[in-house]
């Protein structure tokens, strides 16, 4: 039971852990841009965790707020909508705070109908039409085609880097677990066999004692 219940702990956090990065890191997604605007949108307590803080000079009050949004299409027809929020200095680390210019970039990149403009659009988040909730776009650059591929190396360095701590965390746990718990337990016991070897031999000559009283008596 214990097994199971520890292996059922260990693929929660392991599935959190794989949310948040999924969540937080820098995704790239190569699209149209085919529409830019602004929408006054209520933030509810469902989806109040998938927003940024309220921008600087859009925030109109603590449940709805300006936000701008940008429109846009995959190559293969599926539409994709982005917000577009700044950051600041809250998680996650982005230091976001030129909106204002990534929109007007965003309607400069904007498509036609007799040509298409194709961009790469970098974001993190999700997206959940259930909840209201859009993934935030954080740069857009015009890309080469719509079949450019784009190298994701920031996920990767953090990916190494968060698999290097690990195992480093894990060779310090097993170090200190070694030089430090397995002896110090190892005293403990050895302390703990001498008072029951004491108890055991104080409990015989008790006894002997006793006896000893029985053939006087």
């Amino acid at each position: 039971m214990w097994t199971k219940t520890k292996w059922t702990l260990r693929i929660l956090a392991a599935l959190f852990v794989l949310g948040f990065l999924h969540y937080t890191l820098p995704q790239h997604d190569i699209v149209k841009i085919t529409g830019t605007y602004n929408r006054l949108t209520t933030i509810g307590s469902s989806n109040a965790w998938a927003y940024s803080s309220p921008d600087t000079g859009t925030a109109e009050s603590t449940t709805t707020r300006d936000i701008r949004f940008i429109e846009t299409a995959y190559p293969d027809g599926s539409v994709m909508v982005y917000r577009n929020e700044d950051t600041g200095w809250i998680w996650p680390p982005y230091f976001k705070y030129d909106s204002s210019n990534l929109q007007a970039e965003a309607g400069n990149l904007k498509s036609d109908a007799a040509h298409s403009k194709w961009v790469v659009v970098t974001h993190y988040g999700w997206r959940l039409p259930i909840l209201s909730i859009y993934p935030n776009a954080v740069s857009v650059r015009e890309a080469a085609g719509p079949d450019e591929r784009v190298i994701p190396y920031v996920s990767i360095v953090v990916i190494v880097f968060l698999i290097f701590a690990v195992v480093m965390i894990r060779r310090i746990w097993a170090q200190f677990w070694e030089r430090t718990v397995e002896p110090a337990a190892a005293g403990v016991e050895e302390t703990w066999d001498g008072v029951e070897a004491k108890a055991t031999g104080a409990m015989a000559r008790f006894k002997a004692w006793i006896k000893s009283w029985r053939r006087k008596a």
